[in-house]
């Protein structure tokens, strides 16, 4: 039994959120018309989330997956001003994740030797899933952006002029909220697509950070409540209807190196990380990548990452923006 919330707007262009159970229709909530005023109301209430929208899930029904065909579904969470949102990542995370990051960052020079990477991945193996009370090792972090960066479901994920590449990352994300005190309140889990320019990233590990400054994606859904420990899913690449490339992929704690806690601890230990008011998306990490299997993307493909407990899959289409200048002036 799946409880979801979706962001959407209505035929009038008002926005609203819903809640709906599995497959049932959604219902829209009354008192509430972003998933960011529920939790600040579910806060101040001393609720959890999911109480508080079932206390307010009376208003019309609601069909998420025509939304969603009308465009009209919003990402599950976002911020009234796009600055106090907070994009970042970890890496490395997941079992069997180090084989493609191993790939790419290999010494040429000495094909033996281990990489970074590889390394890293081996701590979280040994110290990623600490005893409670206990910290376990840091895993690889990255930043991608401000809640500008997060693309709707259904909308173009728009890849830089200089970039090499683009391609997807079918991750689980988490969604948080910080409280006026400065805890950090878990609101629930989405599928993401992280995407990422893995041609920059391969020229040099050290280029990691360029590579993660792009458009994502979440949604279309909030799986509110706990994330099952095996998350079993499907990635696609579309082009022109046609699918080209799929495989399955696997998430959730059982097959992580790495205990969710552990992932939110070295995020939110950070003091810049708990300012009140702010939200975050904090994607978990991934196994499954199109370029690790030697699968070049092109303008116009659709990206599309699916997993049974979240409900309608999210999907992407891939463009590029045209050339313009930077400019930098001397004041």
């Amino acid at each position: 039994m799946a409880w979801r919330l979706t962001q959407y707007l209505d035929t009038q262009g008002n926005r609203a959120v819903a809640l709906r159970q599995d497959t049932a229709p959604g219902r829209r909530l009354i008192g509430a018309t972003t998933t960011y005023e529920l939790a600040q109301q579910a806060i101040k209430a001393g609720s959890d989330l999911l109480s508080l929208a079932r206390a307010l899930a009376t208003g019309e029904e609601m069909d998420v997956a025509a939304a969603l065909a009308e465009g009209r579904v919003l990402a599950p969470l976002d911020h009234p001003d796009d600055a106090h949102m907070l994009v970042a990542g970890t890496g490395l995370t997941h079992l069997g994740s180090a084989e493609g990051r191993d790939k790419m960052h290999r010494d040429i020079a000495d094909p033996a030797k281990q990489t970074d990477s590889m390394r890293m991945f081996r701590m979280g193996l040994e110290g990623g899933k600490p005893a409670p009370g206990q910290v376990g090792v840091q895993p690889e972090w990255f930043y991608k952006g401000d809640g500008s960066i997060v693309a709707r479901p259904g909308s173009d994920l728009v890849s830089p002029f200089f970039a090499l590449d683009g391609g997807e990352e079918p991750e689980i994300a988490g969604l948080y909220i910080v409280g006026p005190d400065g805890t950090v309140f878990r609101l629930g889990y989405a599928l993401g697509n992280e995407f990422s320019d893995h041609v920059t990233e391969r020229q040099n590990y050290l280029y990691l950070a360029h590579s993660k400054l792009r458009v994502c994606a979440i949604g279309p859904e909030l799986l509110l409540g706990d994330l099952p420990a095996d998350i079993r899913g499907t990635t696609r690449i579309l082009r022109e209807g046609q699918i080209v490339w799929e495989k399955p992929f696997l998430s959730g704690e059982a097959n992580m190196s790495h205990s969710l806690s552990n992932l939110e601890y070295h995020h939110f230990k950070y003091d810049g990380f708990r300012r009140p008011g702010d939200t975050h998306v904090h994607y978990f990490g991934t196994a499954t990548l199109s370029f690790s299997d030697g699968f070049t993307t092109q303008k116009g493909d659709v990206f599309e990452v699916e997993a049974g407990p979240f409900g309608l899959p999210l999907r992407n289409r891939l463009v590029q923006a045209p050339t313009k200048p930077v400019v930098v002036k001397g004041l």
